[in-house]
Protein backbone atom coordinates (compact mmCIF):
# COMPACT_ATOMS: atom_id res chain seq x y z
CA UNK A 1 0.00 0.00 0.00
CA UNK A 2 0.88 3.75 -0.51
CA UNK A 3 0.59 4.75 2.71
CA UNK A 4 -1.84 7.94 0.89
CA UNK A 5 -5.09 8.59 2.30
CA UNK A 6 -7.74 9.34 -0.70
CA UNK A 7 -10.65 11.30 -0.38
CA UNK A 8 -13.59 9.42 0.02
CA UNK A 9 -16.29 9.25 -2.62
CA UNK A 10 -19.41 8.45 -2.27
CA UNK A 11 -22.61 9.06 -4.10
CA UNK A 12 -25.19 11.16 -2.79
CA UNK A 13 -29.18 10.47 -3.75
CA UNK A 14 -31.43 13.45 -2.36
CA UNK A 15 -35.18 13.03 -3.10
CA UNK A 16 -36.39 16.92 -3.48
CA UNK A 17 -40.24 16.52 -1.84
CA UNK A 18 -43.27 17.81 -3.61
CA UNK A 19 -46.53 16.30 -5.36
CA UNK A 20 -45.03 17.53 -9.02
CA UNK A 21 -43.09 14.87 -11.59
CA UNK A 22 -39.10 15.69 -10.10
CA UNK A 23 -36.37 16.79 -12.42
CA UNK A 24 -33.32 14.60 -12.72
CA UNK A 25 -29.96 16.67 -11.50
CA UNK A 26 -26.57 16.17 -11.66
CA UNK A 27 -24.45 18.34 -9.74
CA UNK A 28 -20.99 17.30 -10.48
CA UNK A 29 -19.04 18.62 -7.32
CA UNK A 30 -19.33 19.70 -3.92
CA UNK A 31 -20.50 23.34 -3.58
CA UNK A 32 -21.16 25.74 -1.10
CA UNK A 33 -23.96 24.55 1.05
CA UNK A 34 -26.54 28.03 0.16
CA UNK A 35 -26.72 26.52 -3.18
CA UNK A 36 -27.81 23.33 -2.43
CA UNK A 37 -30.33 23.95 -0.11
CA UNK A 38 -32.09 25.99 -3.31
CA UNK A 39 -32.10 23.37 -4.88
CA UNK A 40 -33.59 21.25 -2.31
CA UNK A 41 -35.95 23.39 -1.10
CA UNK A 42 -36.65 24.27 -4.75
CA UNK A 43 -39.29 20.44 -3.96
CA UNK A 44 -38.67 19.62 -7.68
CA UNK A 45 -35.22 18.10 -8.23
CA UNK A 46 -33.82 14.60 -7.61
CA UNK A 47 -30.70 15.69 -7.51
CA UNK A 48 -27.47 13.04 -7.75
CA UNK A 49 -24.10 14.76 -6.20
CA UNK A 50 -20.64 14.12 -7.06
CA UNK A 51 -19.68 14.99 -3.32
CA UNK A 52 -16.05 15.70 -3.28
CA UNK A 53 -13.91 18.66 -3.88
CA UNK A 54 -11.84 17.02 -6.95
CA UNK A 55 -14.09 16.75 -10.34
CA UNK A 56 -15.40 13.74 -11.24
CA UNK A 57 -14.06 11.52 -13.52
CA UNK A 58 -15.22 11.70 -17.35
CA UNK A 59 -16.62 7.97 -17.52
CA UNK A 60 -18.19 8.34 -14.02
CA UNK A 61 -19.88 11.82 -15.70
CA UNK A 62 -21.08 9.98 -18.95
CA UNK A 63 -22.73 7.20 -16.54
CA UNK A 64 -24.09 9.50 -14.25
CA UNK A 65 -25.69 12.25 -16.69
CA UNK A 66 -27.45 9.69 -18.09
CA UNK A 67 -31.41 10.19 -18.10
CA UNK A 68 -31.05 13.40 -16.29
CA UNK A 69 -33.12 16.84 -17.27
CA UNK A 70 -30.13 19.76 -15.93
CA UNK A 71 -26.60 19.52 -15.40
CA UNK A 72 -24.62 21.18 -12.84
CA UNK A 73 -21.31 21.26 -13.93
CA UNK A 74 -18.02 23.18 -13.32
CA UNK A 75 -15.27 24.51 -15.75
CA UNK A 76 -13.38 20.93 -15.36
CA UNK A 77 -15.94 19.49 -17.15
CA UNK A 78 -16.01 19.25 -20.74
CA UNK A 79 -19.96 19.69 -22.06
CA UNK A 80 -19.51 18.42 -25.55
CA UNK A 81 -21.83 16.22 -28.12
CA UNK A 82 -20.40 13.05 -26.18
CA UNK A 83 -21.74 14.02 -22.84
CA UNK A 84 -25.18 15.78 -24.72
CA UNK A 85 -25.61 12.37 -26.34
CA UNK A 86 -25.05 9.94 -23.00
CA UNK A 87 -27.18 12.34 -21.24
CA UNK A 88 -29.88 11.84 -23.61
CA UNK A 89 -33.03 13.72 -25.65
CA UNK A 90 -34.91 14.91 -22.39
CA UNK A 91 -31.94 17.25 -20.88
CA UNK A 92 -33.22 20.44 -20.70
CA UNK A 93 -30.65 22.55 -18.87
CA UNK A 94 -26.79 23.15 -18.33
CA UNK A 95 -25.44 25.33 -15.64
CA UNK A 96 -21.68 26.02 -15.46
CA UNK A 97 -20.66 27.70 -12.00
CA UNK A 98 -17.70 29.70 -14.29
CA UNK A 99 -18.30 33.37 -15.76
CA UNK A 100 -16.02 32.13 -18.88
CA UNK A 101 -17.76 28.77 -20.55
CA UNK A 102 -15.06 27.84 -23.27
CA UNK A 103 -15.20 24.36 -21.70
CA UNK A 104 -19.05 24.23 -23.27
CA UNK A 105 -19.17 23.10 -27.29
CA UNK A 106 -21.90 26.17 -27.08
CA UNK A 107 -22.61 25.35 -30.72
CA UNK A 108 -23.92 21.50 -29.99
CA UNK A 109 -26.06 23.71 -27.25
CA UNK A 110 -27.84 25.53 -29.79
CA UNK A 111 -28.11 22.69 -32.34
CA UNK A 112 -30.16 20.87 -29.46
CA UNK A 113 -31.82 24.17 -27.99
CA UNK A 114 -30.63 23.61 -24.96
CA UNK A 115 -30.17 26.68 -22.83
CA UNK A 116 -26.44 27.77 -21.04
CA UNK A 117 -27.05 29.20 -17.40
CA UNK A 118 -23.43 30.81 -16.12
CA UNK A 119 -22.04 33.30 -13.59
CA UNK A 120 -20.92 36.74 -14.88
CA UNK A 121 -20.64 40.12 -12.66
CA UNK A 122 -20.23 38.14 -9.13
CA UNK A 123 -16.56 37.21 -9.45
CA UNK A 124 -15.42 40.44 -11.05
CA UNK A 125 -14.45 42.27 -7.89
CA UNK A 126 -12.40 39.29 -6.70
CA UNK A 127 -10.73 38.45 -10.19
CA UNK A 128 -9.79 42.01 -9.98
CA UNK A 129 -8.69 42.67 -6.39
CA UNK A 130 -6.52 38.97 -7.09
CA UNK A 131 -5.11 40.42 -10.40
CA UNK A 132 -3.82 43.83 -8.52
CA UNK A 133 -2.37 41.47 -5.72
CA UNK A 134 -0.55 39.32 -8.16
CA UNK A 135 0.84 42.10 -10.15
CA UNK A 136 2.00 43.72 -6.97
CA UNK A 137 3.52 40.48 -5.88
CA UNK A 138 5.08 39.79 -9.06
CA UNK A 139 6.47 42.89 -9.66
CA UNK A 140 8.12 43.63 -5.62
CA UNK A 141 9.03 40.51 -5.94
CA UNK A 142 7.34 39.17 -2.94
CA UNK A 143 7.66 35.41 -3.39
CA UNK A 144 11.26 35.78 -4.03
CA UNK A 145 11.78 37.76 -0.88
CA UNK A 146 9.51 35.65 1.35
CA UNK A 147 12.24 32.94 0.49
CA UNK A 148 15.22 34.89 1.38
CA UNK A 149 13.63 35.11 4.80
CA UNK A 150 13.36 31.35 5.14
CA UNK A 151 16.39 30.37 3.25
CA UNK A 152 18.71 32.70 5.45
CA UNK A 153 19.34 34.69 2.15
CA UNK A 154 18.49 38.35 4.74
CA UNK A 155 21.48 39.29 5.85
CA UNK A 156 21.31 43.00 6.63
CA UNK A 157 19.52 46.24 4.28
CA UNK A 158 21.38 46.64 0.78
CA UNK A 159 20.73 49.45 -1.24
CA UNK A 160 20.05 47.49 -4.33
CA UNK A 161 18.85 44.30 -2.96
CA UNK A 162 15.50 42.64 -4.01
CA UNK A 163 14.14 46.06 -5.95
CA UNK A 164 10.80 46.00 -7.75
CA UNK A 165 9.58 47.48 -10.76
CA UNK A 166 7.32 51.11 -9.78
CA UNK A 167 3.92 51.74 -10.30
CA UNK A 168 3.67 55.22 -10.35
CA UNK A 169 4.29 56.75 -13.13
CA UNK A 170 3.81 53.75 -15.64
CA UNK A 171 1.92 52.82 -18.32
CA UNK A 172 -0.38 49.70 -18.15
CA UNK A 173 -1.57 47.87 -20.83
CA UNK A 174 -4.90 45.95 -20.69
CA UNK A 175 -5.84 43.33 -22.54
CA UNK A 176 -9.63 43.12 -22.63
CA UNK A 177 -10.93 46.27 -21.01
CA UNK A 178 -14.22 44.48 -20.04
CA UNK A 179 -15.75 44.04 -16.44
CA UNK A 180 -13.02 42.69 -15.37
CA UNK A 181 -10.13 44.77 -17.07
CA UNK A 182 -12.62 47.92 -15.90
CA UNK A 183 -12.23 46.90 -12.46
CA UNK A 184 -8.30 45.91 -12.62
CA UNK A 185 -8.03 50.11 -13.91
CA UNK A 186 -10.35 51.51 -11.30
CA UNK A 187 -8.49 49.86 -8.49
CA UNK A 188 -4.66 50.66 -10.47
CA UNK A 189 -5.92 54.28 -10.31
CA UNK A 190 -5.08 55.28 -6.99
CA UNK A 191 -1.40 53.86 -7.64
CA UNK A 192 -0.48 56.90 -9.08
CA UNK A 193 0.10 54.98 -12.77
CA UNK A 194 0.47 57.35 -15.61
CA UNK A 195 -1.38 56.08 -18.56
CA UNK A 196 -3.99 53.33 -19.17
CA UNK A 197 -3.48 51.75 -22.39
CA UNK A 198 -6.22 49.08 -23.92
CA UNK A 199 -6.86 46.36 -26.81
CA UNK A 200 -10.02 45.14 -28.20
CA UNK A 201 -11.77 44.27 -31.55
CA UNK A 202 -13.47 47.65 -30.66
CA UNK A 203 -12.68 50.94 -28.55
CA UNK A 204 -15.65 51.53 -26.04
CA UNK A 205 -15.39 55.42 -25.23
CA UNK A 206 -18.59 54.94 -22.38
CA UNK A 207 -15.53 52.62 -20.92
CA UNK A 208 -12.46 54.66 -21.56
CA UNK A 209 -13.97 57.72 -19.77
CA UNK A 210 -14.55 55.84 -16.36
CA UNK A 211 -10.65 55.67 -16.29
CA UNK A 212 -9.29 57.83 -18.70
CA UNK A 213 -7.69 54.79 -20.86
CA UNK A 214 -6.85 55.05 -24.87
CA UNK A 215 -7.55 52.21 -27.11
CA UNK A 216 -5.02 50.73 -29.52
CA UNK A 217 -3.61 48.04 -31.13
CA UNK A 218 -2.04 44.82 -29.41
CA UNK A 219 1.39 46.23 -30.64
CA UNK A 220 1.30 49.68 -29.59
CA UNK A 221 -0.01 47.62 -26.41
CA UNK A 222 2.82 45.81 -25.89
CA UNK A 223 5.71 48.51 -27.01
CA UNK A 224 3.97 51.02 -24.50
CA UNK A 225 3.63 49.06 -21.49
CA UNK A 226 5.33 48.72 -18.27
CA UNK A 227 2.73 46.41 -17.21
CA UNK A 228 0.66 44.18 -19.71
CA UNK A 229 -2.73 42.17 -18.06
CA UNK A 230 -4.53 39.59 -19.67
CA UNK A 231 -7.88 40.29 -18.78
CA UNK A 232 -9.61 38.60 -22.35
CA UNK A 233 -11.81 35.68 -22.98
CA UNK A 234 -10.12 33.00 -24.64
CA UNK A 235 -11.13 32.13 -28.04
CA UNK A 236 -10.15 31.02 -31.31
CA UNK A 237 -8.56 34.26 -31.91
CA UNK A 238 -6.76 34.96 -28.58
CA UNK A 239 -5.62 31.40 -28.51
CA UNK A 240 -1.77 32.09 -27.89
CA UNK A 241 -1.58 35.41 -28.77
CA UNK A 242 1.04 35.93 -25.70
CA UNK A 243 3.23 34.43 -27.75
CA UNK A 244 6.96 34.85 -28.62
CA UNK A 245 6.17 37.64 -31.27
CA UNK A 246 4.17 39.58 -28.36
CA UNK A 247 7.42 38.91 -25.41
CA UNK A 248 9.33 40.54 -28.55
CA UNK A 249 7.75 43.63 -28.70
CA UNK A 250 7.39 44.25 -24.80
CA UNK A 251 10.02 46.59 -23.15
CA UNK A 252 12.42 44.70 -21.38
CA UNK A 253 11.91 45.40 -18.26
CA UNK A 254 7.74 44.24 -18.89
CA UNK A 255 6.02 42.52 -16.22
CA UNK A 256 3.18 39.97 -17.65
CA UNK A 257 0.04 39.52 -15.52
CA UNK A 258 -2.41 36.73 -16.76
CA UNK A 259 -5.85 36.23 -14.68
CA UNK A 260 -7.92 35.29 -17.61
CA UNK A 261 -7.11 31.54 -19.29
CA UNK A 262 -4.48 29.67 -19.71
CA UNK A 263 -4.92 29.14 -23.37
CA UNK A 264 -4.12 32.57 -24.01
CA UNK A 265 -0.54 32.08 -23.20
CA UNK A 266 2.48 30.04 -25.19
CA UNK A 267 3.94 29.03 -22.23
CA UNK A 268 7.03 27.77 -23.86
CA UNK A 269 7.55 31.31 -25.42
CA UNK A 270 6.90 32.67 -22.32
CA UNK A 271 9.69 30.66 -20.00
CA UNK A 272 11.97 31.81 -22.95
CA UNK A 273 11.11 35.29 -22.43
CA UNK A 274 12.02 35.27 -19.11
CA UNK A 275 14.79 33.08 -19.03
CA UNK A 276 16.21 34.94 -21.57
CA UNK A 277 15.40 38.55 -19.32
CA UNK A 278 13.07 39.44 -23.13
CA UNK A 279 10.81 40.78 -20.43
CA UNK A 280 11.35 41.49 -16.80
CA UNK A 281 8.41 38.85 -14.74
CA UNK A 282 5.50 37.49 -15.42
CA UNK A 283 2.83 36.41 -12.61
CA UNK A 284 0.18 33.71 -13.60
CA UNK A 285 -3.20 32.93 -12.26
CA UNK A 286 -4.33 30.13 -15.05
CA UNK A 287 -2.20 27.80 -16.59
CA UNK A 288 -2.13 24.94 -19.50
CA UNK A 289 -2.82 22.15 -17.57
CA UNK A 290 -4.01 22.75 -14.38
CA UNK A 291 -3.06 21.83 -12.03
CA UNK A 292 0.98 22.44 -13.59
CA UNK A 293 2.81 20.16 -13.20
CA UNK A 294 5.63 20.54 -9.99
CA UNK A 295 8.57 19.88 -12.40
CA UNK A 296 7.15 22.04 -14.84
CA UNK A 297 9.92 24.17 -16.05
CA UNK A 298 8.27 27.60 -15.89
CA UNK A 299 8.44 26.73 -11.78
CA UNK A 300 12.13 26.96 -11.73
CA UNK A 301 12.16 30.69 -12.91
CA UNK A 302 12.68 33.07 -9.82
CA UNK A 303 10.67 35.74 -11.62
CA UNK A 304 7.76 33.95 -12.46
CA UNK A 305 5.08 33.99 -9.85
CA UNK A 306 2.27 30.97 -10.59
CA UNK A 307 -0.94 30.64 -8.56
CA UNK A 308 -3.17 27.76 -8.46
CA UNK A 309 -6.70 29.78 -10.21
CA UNK A 310 -7.91 31.44 -7.51
CA UNK A 311 -9.02 34.78 -8.79
CA UNK A 312 -12.64 34.08 -7.58
CA UNK A 313 -11.54 32.68 -3.97
CA UNK A 314 -13.46 34.54 -1.60
CA UNK A 315 -15.81 32.92 0.38
CA UNK A 316 -18.62 35.60 -0.50
CA UNK A 317 -17.87 35.06 -4.21
CA UNK A 318 -18.01 31.39 -4.62
CA UNK A 319 -21.10 31.36 -2.52
CA UNK A 320 -22.96 33.70 -4.93
CA UNK A 321 -21.35 31.71 -7.91
CA UNK A 322 -22.86 28.86 -6.68
CA UNK A 323 -26.26 30.12 -5.69
CA UNK A 324 -26.44 31.90 -9.24
CA UNK A 325 -25.63 28.67 -10.76
CA UNK A 326 -28.51 26.85 -9.41
CA UNK A 327 -31.04 29.59 -9.90
CA UNK A 328 -30.02 29.90 -13.30
CA UNK A 329 -30.32 25.81 -13.19
CA UNK A 330 -34.09 25.83 -12.16
CA UNK A 331 -35.13 28.71 -14.09
CA UNK A 332 -33.77 26.13 -17.24
CA UNK A 333 -35.78 23.62 -15.99
CA UNK A 334 -38.99 25.12 -15.62
CA UNK A 335 -38.15 26.53 -19.09
CA UNK A 336 -37.99 30.11 -18.41
CA UNK A 337 -35.16 32.96 -18.89
CA UNK A 338 -32.30 32.71 -16.78
CA UNK A 339 -31.18 34.95 -14.23
CA UNK A 340 -27.37 34.97 -16.17
CA UNK A 341 -28.35 33.10 -19.68
CA UNK A 342 -25.30 32.88 -22.18
CA UNK A 343 -25.72 33.98 -25.61
CA UNK A 344 -25.23 31.41 -27.40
Amino acid sequence: MSGILRPLVFRQNIRCLGTQELSKVLVTRRVPQLAMDILKTSQSCDLDVWDSDDPIPRAELLKRAQGKDGLYVLLTEKVDAELLDAAGPQLRVVSTMSVGYDHVTTKELKNRNIPLGYTPNVLTDATATLTVALLLATSRRLIEAVGEVKNGGWSTWKPMWMCGATLRGSTVGIVGLGRIGLAVAQRLLPFGVSKIVYSGWKATPEVEKQVNATHVDNDALFAKSDFVLGCTALTSETQGMFNKDAFSKMKSTAIFVNTSRGGVVNQDDLYDALKDNAIRAAGLDVTVPEPLPTDHKLLSLPNCVILPHIGSAEDATRTEMATLAARNLLAGLRGEKMPAQADL
